[in-house]
């Protein structure tokens, strides 16, 4: 069967794709990962066929709501046309993120090609917690519900332009996003969240369709180990405190690596930088800089991971059994640095203006010193060892095609 999955954003949203990509390849599918250029390294080094599809372009920090709301409609014009243009009339089956879905359902509708939503964050109102993107503490259950659907309205209209467009282009009737999501609705399209069940329990209140799978995580070749720099730092004391800010924070990396430094030693700890979209750098005996490293790798051999709390890297911290101090930066960062609060596996998150070296500080004194933290991260490994996300979705497909 011939698999198109079509994912747009920052590395986070992109990458987990590579490893349930590379999962269904491995279970005979032909499988193609349509995502913005900067990932074709990743798909290929998967094993995966790459097609490009449009990058949004970083705004300006001065731009008000209204030019945000502008920039990211033309964004998605663009990718609506894009992903078009990717999209291989002997495509049998779409596997559509979050982003992409609002669009994918159209050319769905017009080739015929059967399309199953997989998502990396909850998008679907529920009583259990608010929007993931626009609230990080509870609304109450009447609230989160009322917020959840007012999310989505909200996603409908900035797809108005990009859907109308798309649909004019395919020969398609015109037909509003809002009408669209009430069709694939009522007709419960099968959406697979990839997550863990540690972090977010299956919401009581969702409709059939939604199910929460497990984490997918980013492929690593099973031959892949630590440089030799890395296995050096590590065996020459103490385990180090990872910190690394992902794709947030560009430009920011001296601030930052100086707070980080300050911090780790007034903590009296050692330290793996990851230079990131940041730049984050810095030197001396006690840290270390790295560049691009998978987590997988590194994570079970340090004490404490210090991060913006994506989801990804939230994950991949709890899957090492290692506790967090998470530093949120936008969107969803709010959402899991709560989760991972809420487990015990870290404490309060600190709010990224917020950030200096005294409150980083003691964040790490306290996690890495007091137990509970590392028993409730380690009771948390233990679940998501037990869960099989990609696998999940392989079964998934193969009941979807007979």
């Amino acid at each position: 069967m011939r698999i198109l999955i079509a994912a747009a954003g920052s590395r986070g949203d992109v990458a987990p794709y590579t490893g349930l990509g590379n999962a269904l390849l491995r279970a005979g599918h032909e499988v193609a990962l349509a995502a913005p250029d900067a990932f074709a390294p990743l798909a290929r080094e998967a094993g995966l066929e790459f097609r490009g599809l449009p990058a949004r372009a970083e705004g300006g920090g001065a731009a008000t709501k209204r030019e945000l709301m502008r920039t990211a409609a033309e964004f998605v014009t663009e990718l609506g046309q894009g992903f078009a243009t990717a999209m291989d009339r002997g495509t049998d089956l779409l596997l559509l993120s979050t982003t992409t879905a609002p669009l994918g359902w159209h050319l769905a509708e017009a080739t015929g090609t059967p399309a199953i939503g997989a998502y990396l964050v909850p998008a679907a109102p529920t009583g259990d917690f608010p929007p993931v993107v626009t609230a990080a503490r509870s609304l109450g259950r009447p609230g989160n519900r009322t917020a959840g659907r007012f999310a989505l309205r909200m996603a409908d209209r900035l797809y108005t332009g990009a859907v109308a467009d798309l649909r004019r282009s395919l020969g398609l009737p015109p037909l509003t996003p809002r009408a669209m999501r009430r069709r694939q609705e009522q007709a419960d399209w099968p959406v697979l969240h990839g997550f863990s069940t540690a972090l977010v329990p299956r919401p009581s209140d969702w409709r059939p369709g939604l199910e929460v799978v497990g984490t997918w995580w980013p492929y690593v070749d099973e031959a892949r180990r630590l440089t030799a720099e890395v296995e050096d730092f590590l065996a020459a004391g103490a385990r180090p405190v990872f910190i690394g800010f992902g794709s947030m924070a560009a430009g920011q990396g001296e601030r930052l690596g100086d707070i980080a430094v300050r911090a780790l030693r007034r903590a009296g700890l050692r330290g793996i930088l990851q230079t990131g979209a940041a730049g984050l750098a810095a030197d001396g005996d006690d840290v270390l800089t790295v560049g691009d490293v998978p987590h997988a790798l590194l994570f079970p051999r340090v004490a404490a991971v210090v991060h913006h709390a994506g989801a990804g890297t939230s994950a991949a911290g709890l899957r090492a059994g290692v506790p967090a101090v998470p530093v949120p930066v936008a969107a969803d960062q709010p959402f899991w640095a709560g989760r991972l609060a809420a487990l015990g596996a870290a404490g309060d998150p600190i709010p990224f203006r917020s950030l200096t070296a005294e409150t980083l500080a003691d964040a790490l004194g306290r996690v890495v010193r007091q137990q509970s933290y590392s028993r409730a991260a380690v009771t948390a490994a233990r679940l998501m060892a037990a869960e099989d996300g990609a696998g999940a979705v392989v079964k998934a497909v193969e009941r979807a095609t007979g």
